[in-house]
């Protein structure tokens, strides 16, 4: 099991590069940040880039994994998007993961004057995204003529610092998506059933999530795939748990998702006044004991 935090973009640098440093002295696998244009109650704050922000961040750092969690094809080309990739990959020596998810709604969604995307457009578009994007971080001269994406020889010398390519983790819930990170991830990523957010109890919540692993098993079964190559992320905040109510909380929480398969389990670094809020020794304190108390640190 390893321990992760997502760090929302929206300080300044001079204040925000702060965190990423203290993220990185507690001990964090990693740190993620959103790729959004902006988000939800967030909106009207400030909101910076995710790729400028992560270059920052590996300035700033020195060992820390940093990756988005997640971006999407919502304002996204993949021409582009793997060359900022691979260039955020060498300047981070080799410390980035690309978190990856269909898009949905949201504020991305129109932000440039296009109609919201249907469930399935959605799904088409990440469809041809992923399996472009994997091609263009680990060739150097892709050309690729599709339904929405296109590229013409387009080179990406010298290549993703490691190697074939900085690993992927695919944010899916449904067959295809699924079908997608059995195929091209290096890591699945989930945020747990949204319908049972609000309304549901945390066993509630296991169940579904235990279903999403089962279908993603099968999803690797159809290619011949072992499960077990995938590491297993968990997005925290959109299930009716409560892991960083205190300590204990969290090893309870941590010790019911590691027996489901997880390997990963991602907490927001707190935001007062938000839904991120939470105690700031808490918070540190699972940091820094958590998996040691769930007996894997």
């Amino acid at each position: 099991m390893r321990l992760s935090t997502v760090i929302l973009p929206i300080h300044r640098w001079a204040e925000g590069q702060k965190t990423w440093r203290r993220a990185e002295e507690l001990g964090f696998h990693a740190a993620y940040t959103y790729d959004h244009l902006s988000w939800r109650s967030f909106r009207d704050g400030p909101w910076f880039g995710a790729i400028p922000t992560l270059t920052a961040a590996a300035a700033a750092t020195e060992s820390i994994r940093l990756g988005t969690l997640v971006t999407s094809p919502n304002f996204r080309d993949p021409v582009t998007l793997a060359k900022e990739l691979i260039s955020l990959d060498d300047i981070s020596a080799g410390r980035i993961t690309l978190g990856i998810g269909a898009g949905g709604n949201g504020f991305d969604a129109t932000a440039l004057g296009q109609k919201a995307w249907t469930p399935r457009e959605r799904a088409d578009r990440f469809g041809e995204f992923v399996p472009l994007l994997d091609r263009l971080l680990s060739e150097d001269v892709v050309s690729h003529d599709g339904v929405f994406y296109s590229a013409h020889e387009v080179r990406n010398i010298p290549g993703c610092f490691q190697r074939p390519r900085l690993p992927i983790a695919v944010a899916a819930t449904g067959p295809r998506g699924l079908r997608l990170a059995a195929r091209h991830g290096q890591a699945w990523v989930t945020t747990g059933n949204p319908k049972i957010s609000a309304t549901g109890t945390p066993a509630e919540s296991l169940a579904a999530l235990r279903s999403q692993t089962e279908r993603l098993s099968d999803a690797c079964a159809e290619i011949d795939r072992d499960p077990s190559e995938l590491e297993k992320i968990l997005l925290t905040g959109f299930t009716p748990d409560r892991p960083l109510d205190s300590l204990d909380a969290f090893v309870d929480f941590a010790g019911a998702h590691a027996e489901l398969g997880f390997t990963e389990i991602v907490l927001h670094w707190p935001i007062p006044d938000s839904m991120f809020e939470a105690d700031r020794m808490v918070f540190e304190r699972i940091a820094t004991e958590g998996l040691a108390q769930l007996g894997q640190g």
